[in-house]
C-alpha cells in the first residue's frame, strides 16, 4: 500500500481581507494539500475593514464586521497565531519567526502583509490625540476620545477620512475635514460632483477648510494636542486628529527578507513574487506591473489565481484589474471610472440637477465611453462600467446614454 503523501506547510503572513480569501479559495480547490499557519499582528480574527466606519458611526458592532469566526480556522484546521508579529523569515531554512519567537516552517508562504497609514511628517505628529485610521484599535479609539473630547479634525478628504468625520459627528465631536486639494475626493469625483457632496455635507453640521496646508500641530503643557495650525498661520482647535491621508504598501518586511520591492512586493502574473517563486503576495502589499491596487475586487481576483497556483493547478493569470469607484459615502452614492475629468480630445455629455441631488458626466473619445462620474443617482454605473471595460462603440446609442441602457 503506497504511503500517504505528507502535507506541504503553507504560512500566512497577514490575517486580513486578502490573506484570508486566497486561503478561502485554496481551500474550496483543494482542503487537504496543506497544514496552514497563520501570523496576524492584530489580536482579532479576519474582519471587514471596509465595515469599520460603520462601527465608527455606531450602526454596527464589532462582532457583526467579524468575517470568519475563531471557529472558522479550528473547523479548517489552521493553526493560528494572532497578536504576534512576524518579525523575520529565513528563506534559505524556510522559517517565519514572529516578535514572541514563535516559529513555523514552509513549504509555500503567502505574504498579505497590506499597508500603513501614511502620516503626514509635521511638528507634532506624536502628540497624544493624534492618530491614524486603519483598524480596530484606531476605531475604538475614536471611540473613547468621541465621550470626552469635544474638537475633531480629520487630515484628508478622500472617502476614508469623510467616513471618520462622518463617524466622530454622529458620536457628538464637532468636526472640521482639512484636505489640501480644492475639492473633496480629488481622485475620485470632479469638480462638480465634489461641490455637490460639499453642500449635503455641510447641511449635516460637518465644517470644511479646502486648499489647506498643514503646518504643525500644536500640544499643550499635557502632551496632547490642542490645534492644528496651518501654513498661512491661522489654527484650528483641535484634541483629536485623524490623519487619513493615505495609504503605503507595507513592505518592511519584504525588505528585510531581501525581496525586490517597488511600489510594493514586485509579483509576476501568477503573484508569486519575482524574487522566490515560493513566496506568493497578495492584496495592498503586492506590486503588479507597476500598480498596486487599494480596492477589494482587485484583492479578491488575486486571490483566486494565487489560490490556483499555490493547489498546483498552474492555469490562472491575473493581467491587472480595471477598476471603478463605485461608493457611498455617509449615504450619498457616488459612482467613477476611466477618465471622468476628460480633456483634450474629448467630449462631455452632462446632466447636472441640483434641485433633485443627481449629477452625470460622461466622457467620449472616439465614438467611445471613456470615462463616467456619478452623483446621487449610480444605478445605470455597472452599465457604463461595462461600455468603458469592453471598449465598445456607442455612436448608435449615443444620444441615449444618458438614460441607461436600452430596453432595461
Amino acid at each position: 500500500m503506497r504511503a500517504k503523501k505528507p502535507k506541504q506547510k503553507l504560512v500566512l503572513v497577514g490575517n486580513g481581507m486578502a490573506g484570508v480569501r486566497t486561503l478561502e479559495e485554496l481551500i474550496k480547490i483543494d482542503p487537504d494539500l496543506y497544514d496552514i499557519t497563520v501570523f496576524g499582528a492584530e489580536p482579532h480574527p479576519n474582519y471587514n475593514r471596509i465595515l469599520l466606519s460603520p462601527v465608527l458611526a455606531g450602526e454596527q458592532t464589532l462582532d457583526e464586521i467579524v468575517l470568519n469566526p475563531w471557529s472558522w480556522y479550528e473547523e479548517h484546521g489552521i493553526t493560528v497565531h494572532a497578536g504576534r508579529k512576524v518579525v523575520a523569515v529565513d528563506r534559505v531554512k524556510r522559517i517565519v519567526r514572529a516578535d514572541d519567537g514563535t516559529e513555523a516552517p514552509y513549504d509555500r508562504l503567502l505574504l498579505c502583509t497590506g499597508s500603513h497609514p501614511f502620516v503626514l511628517p509635521v511638528p507634532g505628529k506624536d502628540l497624544e490625540g493624534v492618530i491614524a485610521y486603519r483598524d480596530i484599535a484606531d476605531t475604538q479609539a475614536m471611540i473613547e476620545t468621541a465621550k470626552t473630547h469635544r474638537h475633531a479634525v480629520v487630515i484628508g478628504g478622500g472617502l476614508l477620512g469623510l467616513e471618520a468625520a462622518n463617524g466622530l459627528m454622529l458620536r457628538g465631536m464637532r468636526v472640521t475635514v482639512v484636505h489640501v486639494s480644492e475639492w473633496l475626493m480629488n481622485r475620485q469625483l470632479d469638480d462638480v460632483a465634489a461641490g455637490l457632496l460639499r453642500q449635503s455635507l455641510e447641511a449635516r453640521g460637518l465644517t470644511f477648510r479646502l486648499g489647506a496646508h498643514t503646518q504643525e500641530l500644536v500640544g499643550d503643557e499635557t502632551g496632547r494636542v490642542k490645534a492644528i495650525r496651518f501654513k498661512d498661520g491661522s489654527e484650528e482647535p483641535a484634541d483629536l486628529v485623524v490623519m487619513a491621508v493615505g495609504i503605503r504598501p507595507n513592505v518592511a518586511l519584504a525588505e528585510s527578507m531581501r525581496l525586490h520591492c517597488d511600489r510594493g512586493i514586485v509579483v509576476t502574473d501568477t503573484l508569486q513574487t519575482v524574487t522566490d517563486a515560493r513566496i506568493y503576495a497578495v492584496g495592498e502589499c503586492a506590486a503588479h506591473r507597476g500598480v498596486a491596487y487599494g480596492l477589494v475586487a482587485p484583492l479578491f481576483e488575486q486571490a483566486r489565481v494565487a489560490a490556483n497556483h499555490l493547489a498546483e493547478m498552474g492555469y490562472g493569470r491575473y493581467l491587472g484589474s480595471f477598476i471603478s469607484t463605485k461608493l457611498k459615502v455617509t449615504g450619498i452614492d457616488l459612482f467613477s471610472a476611466g477618465n471622468f475629468m476628460g480633456g483634450e480630445g474629448t467630449e462631455e455629455i452632462v446632466l447636472n440637477d441640483p434641485a433633485d441631488g443627481v449629477y452625470k458626466k460622461l466622457v467620449i473619445q472616439g465614438d467611445k465611453l471613456v470615462g463616467a462620474c456619478l452623483y446621487g443617482d449610480t444605478s445605470d454605473g455597472p452599465w457604463y462600467f461595462e461600455l468603458l471595460r469592453e471598449g465598445r462603440n456607442v455612436r448608435g446609442i449615443r444620444d441615449q446614454l444618458m438614460f441607461g441602457a436600452p430596453g432595461v
